[in-house]
């Protein structure tokens, strides 16, 4: 697998679990309260909270945090499966 071929595979699933995340937040709050809505709105997140560190003339945060919920996973096994269709 080439570089190029690499870096857009690793692209496509970070977008498609935006996208997923996204979607998956718009059809929950739509949704009437349920099974259904849990469904779509129930996230797990994963990381590290935000730390400041302050110096004198200094200052920066980091931090990095991944949320995921349902129509994040669903989409990137999408995007799984239609790289494994298309391009292998």
């Amino acid at each position: 697998m080439k570089r190029r071929e690499l870096t857009f595979i690793i692209t496509a699933l970070i977008l498609g679990a935006v996208m997923g995340g996204l979607i998956g937040d718009i059809i929950g709050t739509f949704l009437p309260p349920g099974a259904a809505k849990t469904v779509f709105l129930k996230s797990i997140e994963i990381g590290f909270a935000p730390v400041a560190v302050e110096l004198y003339a200094l200052s920066f945060t980091i931090g990095l945090m991944f949320k995921i919920n349902f129509m994040s996973v669903l989409v990137i096994l999408l995007v799984i499966v239609y790289f494994r269709w298309w391009y292998l």
